[in-house]
């Protein structure tokens, strides 16, 4: 059980960091300049989240997953009026298909 545990911890790592390294990238840039400083800054939370208390890790991630929340959120909003044009306009090419099927 605790080999399953830490190679579970490892891969969360792996694609979080991975996952962390796309937004980094997308807000500034993709250069060898800021590839190296978001490995530097990753590197350093882990070892900060390592030597800090559990409850102070798991309260600063759970800050962080709802920072990365609320423009989700904001996103969502604005964008619910375009997906229900899009489902309705989905939804009737489905109904058009069926309909040719069946005749």
């Amino acid at each position: 059980m605790t080999v399953a545990v830490v190679l579970f911890a490892f891969s969360t790592q792996i694609s979080w960091s991975y996952y962390g390294y796309q937004a980094w990238a997308y807000l500034f840039g993709r250069t060898k300049k800021t590839e190296y400083t978001y490995k530097i800054i990753f590197c350093l939370f882990v070892i900060v989240g390592a030597s800090a208390s559990m409850s102070s890790v798991i309260g600063f991630s759970d800050a962080m997953i709802f920072g990365m929340m609320v423009p989700n959120m904001v996103g969502i909003v604005i964008l619910a009026p375009k997906v229900k044009g899009e489902l309705k306009k989905y939804m009737d090419a489905i109904k058009l298909k069926v309909k040719a099927v069946t005749e």
